[in-house]
């Protein structure tokens, strides 16, 4: 029997003798009135006469540590705040109670009602005059001393994750700021946000693969969503002009550290714009978000100061293929020439790719990760991207940009192709390459395309990965940091910890 085995038997020992003796180990509730965060950042330098005349404090939280003087004892208690050490005497409590915490673990909920006061070595601390167990734990915490650090464990069993590690509890407090700091700009700026089906009869709005499902009662084959976009730009034909949505994306596509299968997306849109009007929101967007949630408009990433101070540089794919790909403008404009740069970058070209697409592997290879400080790359083949509107000038390019972080794509967004005929010629075009096997590949949605024969203003959207911009302002190496049950592959059987 291992050591995990032996103290889950010694703690369901102790749960029965509780139970025996008429000791509810796991109740209802306890009425909270303080918490530890709060207490120790309003008395924390308080002196005595300020801490006999506070009033009485009720607390919950977790048992961190125990340490016992006979008929006196000593604990640290935690909650969602913060900790609090919490002082116990037999004949404060009574002989009953304190027999009772004498039998509390380190693990075990406790709930405390007493007074403050601070000890000889001058720590704020609760003098309890009754307590109530409230859950009794039966696994062990991670050793104190080594925490939680097998990183498939810790993602495994993020719920001791958040236990043995507060800065991983920071991370997902750092997110929900972010995502609260998101939702702020855009209701201040007159969006709505929206909300749009998870399962959809024909996935579209990105170039990827779905997860498929199956609705019985209608016996109807669904996918789920792996963008928002098109029930987005539905949404501003019917005169809803400024919307967006803070929702999950599904894409049935690899592991690392960029990319979970299941995602968050900020995806906007905005009547009467283009794709530069959204360069410059972003840029609002973005520093503003910085500077709130990080104090600077620099960060530091993995070792890398990042500034995000505007304005941000802009370059063309082509002109950053030049410039940092080390490619010349004759192997930029040839689809011969990509073929054999793709070569001698060791990617594994495949027949049907065309001159748009050798050009995005080229750029994934050979310039995304330079790309350290905020950088706009616009202007993208009209081959990569069905729903966005072609240039004026040169129809083999759409008004498009992507942005780059820390060698990460954040953003992506374009002018919206609002023609409904070219529209559909688009997508058709996309079915049948879809039919000839690229499974990532538009579908034909006949819905969306009526949609836009009811007019679409002219808009730009765009969309932001959130847990990739959580990852920078958090300096988190992978998506799984940030993240707080990511997927992973079943747990061996007899493996459970």
């Amino acid at each position: 029997m291992d050591e995990s085995s032996a103290f889950i038997r010694e703690r369901l020992k102790k749960l029965e003798d509780l139970s025996r003796d008429g000791i509810d180990p796991y109740p209802s509730t306890f009425p909270v009135t303080h918490l530890a965060g709060d207490l120790t950042g309003r008395y924390g330098s308080a002196d005595d006469a300020a801490l006999r005349a506070a009033e009485a404090v009720a607390l919950a939280g977790r048992v961190l540590s125990l340490r016992g003087h006979g008929k006196a004892s000593f604990a640290h208690i935690k909650d969602q705040t913060g900790r609090i050490q919490i002082y116990v005497r037999q004949d404060t409590v009574g002989e009953s109670a304190y027999a009772l915490f004498r039998r509390i673990d380190v693990g075990d909920f406790l709930g405390v009602r007493g007074r403050l006061f601070r000890t000889k070595t001058g720590e704020l601390t609760i003098q309890v005059d009754t307590l109530t167990l409230l859950a009794k734990a039966l696994r062990p915490l991670p050793d104190k001393w080594h925490g939680l650090s097998d990183v498939e464990v810790r993602y495994r069993q993020r719920y001791v994750d958040l236990i043995a590690n507060p800065a991983v509890a920071e991370v997902f407090r750092r997110r929900a700021w972010i995502i609260a700091e998101i939702r702020r700009f855009f209701d201040e700026r007159g969006f709505l946000e929206v909300e749009t089906p998870m399962m959809q009869p024909i996935p579209g709005g990105a170039a990827a693969r779905p997860f498929v499902t199956h609705h019985n009662a209608l016996d109807l084959r669904l996918y789920l969503r792996i963008a928002p976009e098109l029930h987005l730009k539905r949404c501003v034909v019917g005169g809803l002009e400024r919307v967006y949505e803070i929702n999950r994306n599904f894409r049935n596509e690899g592991l690392s550290t960029q990319h979970n299968p299941e995602f968050t997306m900020l995806e906007f849109y905005q009547a009467y714009a283009d794709y530069r009007d959204l360069m410059a929101l972003t840029e609002e967007l973005l520093s503003q978000i910085v500077r709130k949630v990080c104090g600077s408009d620099t960060v530091t990433y993995q070792g890398r100061e990042i500034s995000f101070t505007p304005p941000w540089p802009r370059l063309t794919l082509e002109e950053a293929l030049g410039k940092m790909g080390r490619l010349t403008q004759d192997e930029v404009r040839s689809e011969q020439g990509l073929r054999k740069a793709a070569d001698a970058s060791g990617i594994a070209v495949k027949p049907a790719w065309g001159w748009g697409k050798l050009l995005a592997e080229l750029f994934e290879a050979r310039v995304e990760g330079q790309l350290v400080q905020p950088t706009f790359i616009t202007d993208f083949p009209a081959e990569l991207s069905p729903l966005a509107k072609a240039r004026t000038d040169d129809p083999r390019y759409v008004q498009r940009f992507e942005l780059y972080v820390a060698g990460l794509e954040v953003a992506n967004a374009y002018t919206e192709l609002n023609d409904p005929r070219e529209q559909r010629r688009r997508l058709e075009a996309q079915a049948k390459a879809r039919a000839a096997g690229d499974e990532e590949a538009h579908y034909m949605d006949d819905d969306f395309v009526r949609a836009l024969e009811y007019g679409l203003p002219p808009t730009a959207g765009e969309g932001i990965g959130i847990d990739r911009l959580v990852m920078l302002l958090t300096d988190s190496p992978s998506i799984r940091d940030v993240i707080l049950f990511p997927l992973l592959r079943p747990e061996p059987p007899g493996d459970e910890g």
